[in-house]
């Protein structure tokens, strides 16, 4: 913000605005020069003039860039092109690259040091998770979203555009992570000094190799007392087979050895391949909804320039619409004049139907239409659960909600549910329980909404038998995927049940071998490697089902290794498994939303620890209510919450027994008779409490 007194105007662009009174005038972006203020004659009009923009430097120093003025009115939109002039980075002064690492190794804080290095923040010493910008996020300490951040860096006299994105470390985010990754040319792949490599920081490798990019590895935290990048880089040399002379060591809290690593950017990370000359062609790799401006896309240019005001084409739907605006994350939107083929920036095109900004979709300039790039394999969700709003009059809020969540978050794949004791709602799709977790946190905090989510489950298969029946009730199919436990097939209806398999890894000291391999038994698992990754360290992999692990797997493995083991997993397909569906009853009534599917030999055992838990949640009656589990017409556990008792002996002073007695008998009976009109209400802390394990 830039103060502005009495008969004073801006000299930064040509608006020629005055001002009257004194008031706060806005500028689109941020200003690293203090603004020269000028008193103006009645009716003379400032010349549009240079801003002078701070750029960091290779020998610590600070100077100044110069690039057109921003526009600061509708007046001076229409007059000139206003914004940096990105002309001046051809695709040789351009470097694309990402920070990849698993959780709490250090990002987001060296994305802060590097935004302080290049001047694009000031060193205030208060900078803590810039890029991280969820509430969220913030509460958490975790990177749930990745975040782009263009820098300008000078090096060997040479001005470059360093374009960055911090992407999330935890395994239920590595769909962002292999976004981000399209939009880059390699990465900076963060290993703790202390901690050492993790089993993210193997997956996050070979999804950077996979995709041929230029992997720049680095050490953090190496001012920790407890620090052993020794440790670190002998475990990156056994994995990645990466020599020691390629591995910087830094110490991002600090900012030692920082200075290290955008000249090593610079010089191992090749510039990307594009055609300035050639026709418009852009990826749409992330995006985000704004109430007042729509969906605000952020796009990779391959080929060609993008302006405000060009027309351009979705390949996907074949839509076409007007750009309103582009720009750069600066680290904050920062609107400019034209976008070049290398860069990576956004666009705004009044996009109000937030359905229109397909992730991975191909845009090109309108009458001009080119090849469509390969988009993205379409992410599958791992874990299915049911949310409805707590009152069904929320229902409509709560679907824009969920709508314009699901086009920052393009991950979660949503379908229309219904319940006869919840109302109308969703079927929701995650990548696993902790996505769910900050989807749901999401909703309450950013949209004040209070919903109901039910127990989730994983999607089954079921092979079906050759009947009547099932021809009428599911078509002339031989299989189907059960994403709903209230819909799974009886044992009559199918011939055999698939469950989803991964195979895991886990990394831990091998002291605590022993009991990881206790869990892994304990939960179906098949072991398929154990191997010593150096002379402290263990790395195994198992073959589990994804409903053994899905909910509580990673907290008891934390439990059982003091906090020292990671966990990584990815699918492994489908498996024959002997499968049940576990209904629960409230006084002979099915509760359709805390149905389950288990193993058949730990049915019983799932089945008593649910009894128990709802009993302690349910709020008493004034009649007793059976808490019960089955499968099909068996019980396998029962609980009873008793009844609300009234003293109905209370008057009776004396007198004979048959008295208390017929009291007595009056009472049973009227309850009996209420047990039979009387509803159970489950509340909202009963389907929480059957989540935890």
């Amino acid at each position: 913000m830039v103060l502005f007194l009495r008969k004073y105007a801006c000299s930064l662009c040509g608006c020629g605005r005055t001002f009257t009174r004194l008031r706060y005038h806005t500028l689109n972006f941020r200003l690293r020069a203090q603004p020269k203020l000028e008193k103006l004659s009645a009716g003379s009009v400032e010349e549009n003039k240079l801003i002078k923009i701070q750029v960091g430097t290779h020998d610590g120093k600070v100077r100044k860039f110069s690039a057109s003025s921003n526009n600061c009115s509708k007046k001076s939109q229409e007059g000139s092109a206003g914004g940096l002039d990105l002309s001046e980075f051809p695709a040789e002064y351009i470097r694309n690259f990402s920070i990849v690492a698993h959780v709490d190794h250090g990002k987001s804080t060296l994305a802060d040091r590097l935004l302080e290095l290049t001047s694009t923040i000031s060193k205030t010493g208060g900078n803590e998770q810039v890029l991280d910008k969820l509430q969220v996020e913030r509460e958490r300490g975790i990177t749930v979203k990745a975040q782009t951040a263009s820098m300008f860096y000078q090096y060997k006299g040479k001005t470059y555009l360093l374009n960055l994105i911090d992407t999330p470390g935890h395994v239920d985010f590595n769909y962002e992570v292999s976004r981000s990754l399209s939009a880059c040319q390699g990465v900076l792949l963060l290993v703790d000094a202390n901690s050492g490599v993790q089993a993210q920081t193997v997956a996050n490798f070979y999804l950077a190799f996979e995709a041929d990019l230029a992997i720049i590895p680095v050490i953090n935290k190496i001012d920790l007392k407890v620090a052993n990048p020794e440790a670190a880089a002998n475990q990156m040399r056994t994995l990645f087979d990466i020599a020691d002379d390629d591995i910087l060591r830094i110490s991002a809290k600090l900012g030692t050895g920082v200075d290290d690593i955008l000249p090593a950017v610079i010089e191992r990370i090749k510039p990307p391949v594009t055609g300035i000359d050639q026709p418009l062609k852009m990826l749409l790799f992330d995006s985000w909804f704004d109430r007042y401006r729509g969906a605000i896309a952020n796009v990779a240019l391959i080929d060609g320039k993008l302006s405000k005001g060009d027309k351009i084409t979705s390949g996907h739907s074949n839509k076409t619409y007007q750009v309103q605006e582009v720009g750069i994350m600066h680290p904050d939107q920062t609107p400019v004049a034209t976008l070049y083929a290398g860069q990576v920036g956004y666009f705004i095109s009044g996009m109000h139907n937030i359905k229109e900004a397909h992730i991975g979709d191909t845009f090109y300039r309108h009458g001009q239409p080119v090849a469509l790039l390969p988009g993205f394999k379409a992410a599958k969700p791992m874990v299915f659960a049911g949310i409805y709003p707590m009152d069904q009059s929320e229902y409509n809020n709560l679907r824009s909600a969920i709508d314009r969540l699901t086009l920052n978050d393009s991950s979660v794949s949503v379908s229309i549910d219904s319940s006869l004791a919840l109302g109308q709602g969703w079927r929701l799709g995650f990548l696993g329980l902790l996505h769910l977790d900050v989807f749901n946190q999401r909703l309450e905090q950013e949209y004040n909404a209070n919903v109901i989510v039910t127990v989730p489950s994983v999607p089954y298969k079921a092979k079906l038998t050759q009947s009547k029946a099932n021809r009428q009730l599911y078509g002339n199919v031989q299989e189907i995927t059960v994403y709903n436990p209230s819909v799974f097939p009886d044992r009559g209806q199918a011939v055999e049940y698939l469950e989803p398999m991964i195979i895991g890894t886990i990394i831990s000291p091998e002291e605590y071998a022993t009991q990881i391999l206790h869990v892994c038994l304990e939960r179906r698992g098949e072991q398929l490697d154990y191997s010593h990754i150096d002379n402290t360290r263990v790395l195994l992999k198992y073959k589990l089902p994804l409903n053994e692990v899905v909910v509580d797997f990673f907290d008891v493995l934390k439990s059982v290794t003091s906090g020292y083991a990671s966990f990584d997993y990815e699918d492994a397909g489908y498996q024959a498994a002997e499968l049940v569906k576990l209904s629960i009853l409230l006084n002979g009534q099915e509760v359709n939303e805390l149905a389950m599917v288990v193993h058949k030999d730990k049915a019983r055992e799932v089945g008593k620890r649910v009894c128990a838990t709802l009993k302690e949640t349910i709020p008493r009656q004034l009649f007793e209510v059976a808490v019960q589990a089955a499968i099909g017409k068996k019980i396998l556990a029962r609980e009873n919450v008793k009844a609300v008792r009234k003293n109905v002996l209370a008057k009776c002073y004396g007198g004979d027994v048959t008295r208390k007695a017929k009291l007595l008998r009056r009472q049973a009976e009227g309850k009996k008779r209420l047990r039979k009109f009387g509803n159970v209400e489950v509340p909202k802390e009963a389907f929480i409490s059957v989540l935890k394990r």
